[in-house]
């Protein structure tokens, strides 16, 4: 019992050391003196300076548009790569492409950056059309989205029993038909989970952004940092509030979900136990 409220008092700790900078953030956007030193009184202007900027809405629906983008190509990717690694014969295949996929996950972001300019670079030199921008960021986001993808796909095809498989093959379904009716719908919350954990991995993404952007492209993570540089603005703390409301909006929204896909494989798996075999 004194160790369930010993964890339960230090998981309180933790919250409140990881909250507290972003309350205090929040707090001071509604601040009317324009500084986080004094609070002075209540204010929406921060909210409508937001707004009224157009270059920064641009840059708001660049970076959601880039992360969609991103964890969509990267989710198809990753899902499609965690199969390949799943059902590899060999196992000295399936380790190896393991731990090529998990390089990724443990590289620093910086060494990640710097070599996406550099091939970028090399790219530019080849194709004269090539510049850094759009393009770029994109194959950067999904590169690394990718081992996040097939890390939360694959435990659940280590869950799937392969006597599914099996019984759909032995019923005349070609390999297409067991991927898309049986595979796809088992798998269908890791996939959901990749595709969440990618879209704020690129939403939040900095460093490796901060390498190979270009001229007349630009992301949050990086307009904020540019922005912060130039001195205290509340008009960050007012964005970044908005940002951590929509980020909090995706987990419930996630939260929902996955109850939702949960509560259809029980029922699925209750009726498939109340249905008799056909003699």
């Amino acid at each position: 019992m004194k160790k369930i409220k010993g964890s339960h008092l230090y998981l309180t700790l933790v919250f409140i050391v990881l909250y507290t900078p972003i309350f205090y953030l929040i707090y001071y956007s509604f601040n009317e003196a324009g500084t986080m030193n004094h609070f002075t009184g209540f204010t929406w202007e921060h909210y409508q300076a937001v707004f009224y900027d157009s270059r920064l809405l641009i840059i708001v629906l660049n970076t959601f548009m880039l992360a969609f983008l991103s964890a969509l190509i990267a989710t198809v990717i990753g899902t499609i790569g965690a199969m390949m690694v799943y059902y590899s014969k060999k196992r000295s295949q399936r380790n190896l492409l393991l731990s090529l996929n998990n390089i990724l996950l443990v590289s620093p972001d910086v060494i990640i950056g710097a070599s996406f300019l550099i091939f970028f670079t090399m790219v530019g030199t080849v194709f004269k059309n090539f510049h850094l921008g759009f393009l770029s960021v994109l194959l950067s986001h999904v590169a690394f989205s990718i081992p996040i993808v097939v890390l939360m796909v694959l435990p659940k095809l280590q869950e799937m029993k392969d006597s599914m498989v099996d019984a759909a093959r032995d019923l005349g379904a070609n390999n297409l038909q067991v991927v898309k009716n049986i595979i796809l719908p088992f798998l269908s919350p890791g996939i959901i989970a990749g595709y969440f954990m990618a879209f704020t991995y690129s939403l939040d993404d900095f460093a490796v952004t901060f390498f190979v952007t270009g001229n007349g492209f630009s992301t949050l993570s990086v307009e904020i940092y540019s922005r912060a540089r130039q001195g205290i603005s509340l008009e960050i703390n007012a964005l970044s509030t908005l940002v951590f409301l929509f980020s909090l909006v995706l987990v419930i929204g996630y939260y929902f979900i996955s109850k939702e896909n949960t509560r259809k494989l029980s029922h699925r798996n209750h009726f498939k136990r109340e249905v008799p075999p056909i003699q």
